[in-house]
């Protein structure tokens, strides 16, 4: 398939008139640098005393040098030497500059930032000064010249790594790849390296031609290649030399440096255009509406009956599976650190499913980020707790981190686009998981891959599981985000806005299928084969949303989350009768219901939520809060303790009744774990 697509690309390039010209030069000039000495070889340095300096003659096409050899064999026989230079000299820039620019990855965050500032001070300088200073270092002649010109250019190729590294490295099937324990070497080298791979080869046949330009610059300055080798550079200035008496003796090599590098360059541009116009073609294209997959089988009726009705104060089974607390997220800002996530507080029970629902910049994906450990530098996550199956993940080492958050935490992201390696077939990801934290050989691994696609209702595993990420369905990508979660032991499940860009047919598969997952995943899952099932707990569901009832409908308890604080938390039951907070109360009236008059305007919230680094004092929700008075505005709602069941709650202005429905409190309400409602609203006056 591969190698498919690379001979698709090469027919597109070589079929517009200006790369067929390029590829044609191309093509001639390597011939000649294969042949040319063979042919030519002995003509080139044959000495004849009788035919010193002449002009163009029947016998000397281009005429004779000082020592009266042919100037066209000569400059025939230089194009192997002169390629072979600048070709080299580009391996070397690549190279080098590509280990630069990948450095800081692997590297302790002070080394990165040392080898960051290195090129950035060298890219400063113009390549031809540098080329001249590493020349002076390295000595006159071609292997001076050679790795002059390779470090002249690593420069700006390091930046370019770096610059689409960065881009790379923002990808879901990257942060997957960090879940699942992978090292940040075998990181580099699998799934960022083969997505950056194209611009750097584009860039490097442009830089191609300029190292040929600057090897020739090098030569006829006399520090390039010495006697008795020649390229065109020297020929150049060679003939310089006569070029009163014989012009073509200076015009040969000339023309040969200009063509070659032209030559170079069109075949570079004409590359970087059609890959442009292929990818940009590809990325206007939407993912398919319609999934080609069979429904999934319905929820069991203990999975139905297990809705909201369950008070979700306490975890079903054993002890919380995570357990967070005051956990806060901050980034440097110019005026200071800027914490978009900034104490909360929430704990998720084996087998519990669990919604968190708010507008964007809310701080969900940020908490779910934090809380799996992908928060990078120069942002730091903190907490007074942060336990995943009992373990502090702050106070554990990445080694160890990665072995438990592998196997036990799986991650579903919101947009199935980039959820995977573009580069790497889909049965291969999946297996990475079992290759590197259960120890299965590449069958054995590839071989439970396939086993997780039929559980997530792929039809055709075998055949999909050797198929790239292209060639799936939006929905078919899901379910397949969801195989690779389930290639460990998952006790809980993180979906950062799952349905995203799916139709509201595939978005429903969806959400059916994490149901299922929860209901049974290390609980009673059918192995493919035998038929053997296996018993054990229950995993848990952490799912985001901006839509709340998409979470009313697949979780029994929801969390509200405003300005980076969760401001609300209640069994979804009791969503709509129970709810206390403003901003639940409004995000609720907005959902539109089948009696709603369609010929009034839909209902939204006023007002805009702060910028993370705009959050003043008091209640963050009080610009746009209907019911805030002056302490809203001066004091910001701190939780109390309430009850024994470690409820909090707190409202810093006192309560107001709504009309027909429960009075909402005009400050934040924060339960870090739920109670059943009745007492809750009786505690409020409500």
């Amino acid at each position: 398939m591969r190698n498919r697509n690379a001979g698709k690309k090469i027919l597109a390039v070589v079929r517009t008139p200006v790369g067929a010209c390029s590829a044609a030069l191309l093509v001639l000039l390597i011939a000649l640098a294969l042949f040319a000495p063979v042919l030519w070889g002995d003509r080139a340095s044959a000495v004849d005393v009788d035919a010193l300096q002449q002009g163009p003659t029947a016998a000397h096409l281009l005429g004779t040098d000082s020592l009266g050899r042919d100037i066209l064999a000569r400059v025939l026989v230089a194009t192997r030497l002169s390629l072979v230079l600048a070709v080299t000299a580009t391996a070397i820039g690549v190279v080098t500059g590509t280990l630069l620019g990948t450095a800081p990855s692997v590297l302790p965050r002070w080394a990165g930032r040392l080898v960051t500032s290195a090129v950035n001070i060298a890219v400063a300088f113009p390549g031809l000064l540098l080329a001249l200073f590493f020349a002076m270092i390295f000595g006159v002649g071609a292997k001076g010249a050679v790795l002059a010109i390779g470090l002249a250019m690593a420069p700006a190729f390091a930046r370019l790594t770096q610059t689409l590294s960065a881009g790379i490295a923002g990808r879901d099937f990257v942060a997957a790849a960090r879940v699942a324990g992978v090292g940040r070497i075998r990181l580099l080298l699998r799934h960022v390296l083969p997505n950056i791979g194209e611009p750097l080869v584009v860039n490097a046949t442009i830089s191609a031609g300029m190292a040929l330009l600057a090897f020739a610059g090098l030569s006829f300055l006399g520090i390039g290649v010495q006697a008795p080798d020649y390229d065109w550079g020297r020929l150049l200035g060679e003939g310089l030399n006569q070029i009163y008496v014989n012009p073509t003796a200076a015009l040969a090599p000339g023309v040969a440096v200009v063509v070659a590098g032209l030559a170079f360059n069109l075949f570079g541009e004409t590359v970087a255009g059609v890959v442009g116009a292929r990818s940009s073609a590809a990325s206007s294209v939407p993912p398919s509406a319609a999934s080609s997959l069979p429904s999934p089988v319905a929820s069991s009726p203990k999975a139905k009956g297990t809705s909201a009705a369950t008070p979700a104060a306490a975890p079903a089974e054993g002890d919380p599976v995570l357990v967070v607390e005051d956990l806060r997220v901050a980034f440097p800002g110019p005026a200071g650190p800027v914490t978009p996530v900034r104490g909360v507080s929430f704990t998720v029970g084996a087998g519990e499913s669990v919604g968190v629902v708010g507008e964007s910049g809310s701080g969900k994906s940020l908490t779910a980020l934090g809380v799996s450990r992908l928060i990078e530098a120069p942002g730091v996550v903190s907490a007074a707790r942060l336990e995943f199956l009992g373990t502090p993940l702050l106070g554990t080492s990445d080694a160890e981190a990665r072995g438990l958050l592998g196997t036990s935490l799986a991650l579903v992201f919101q947009d199935p686009m980039t959820s995977f390696n573009p580069t790497r077939r889909i049965g291969r990801q999946l297996a990475e998981v079992s290759e590197q934290h259960q120890g299965l050989s590449r069958g054995k691994a590839l071989t439970r891959a396939v086993d997780r696609l039929r559980e997530v209702r792929v039809p055709a595993a075998e055949r999909r599981a050797r198929q790239y990420p292209h060639e799936f369905s939006g929905g078919m990508r899901q379910r397949a985000m969801i195989a690779m979660g389930l290639m460990g032991e998952p006790r809980l499940v993180i979906a950062d806005e799952p349905t995203t860009a799916l139709d509201v047919t595939v978005q429903r598969q969806v959400l059916r299928l994490l149901a299922q997952v929860r209901e049974s995943e290390t609980g009673a899952r059918q192995r493919s084969g035998g038929g053997a099932r296996q018993q054990g707990r229950q995993a848990a569901l952490l799912l985001i949303s901006h839509d709340i009832t998409v979470v009313a409908q697949s979780c029994r308890r929801v969390l509200v989350m405003y300005a980076g604080r969760i401001v609300e938390d209640l069994p979804t039951a009791d969503l709509r009768t129970a709810a206390s907070h403003p901003y639940t109360r409004a995000l609720l009236a907005a959902v539109p219901a089948l009696d709603t008059d369609r010929g009034a305007p839909l209902a939204v919230i006023p007002g805009r939520p702060p910028e993370p680094g705009q959050v003043g004092v008091g209640c963050a929700f009080a610009a746009r809060c209907p019911f805030a008075d002056e302490r809203c505005r001066a004091e910001d709602p701190a939780p109390r303790e309430w009850g024994p069941s470690g409820a909090h709650i707190a409202w810093p202005a006192g309560i107001r009744r709504a009309p027909s429905r429960p009075r909402p409190v005009s400050a934040a309400v924060h339960m870090s774990t739920s109670r059943p409602p009745e007492v809750a609203r009786e505690r409020a006056g409500l």
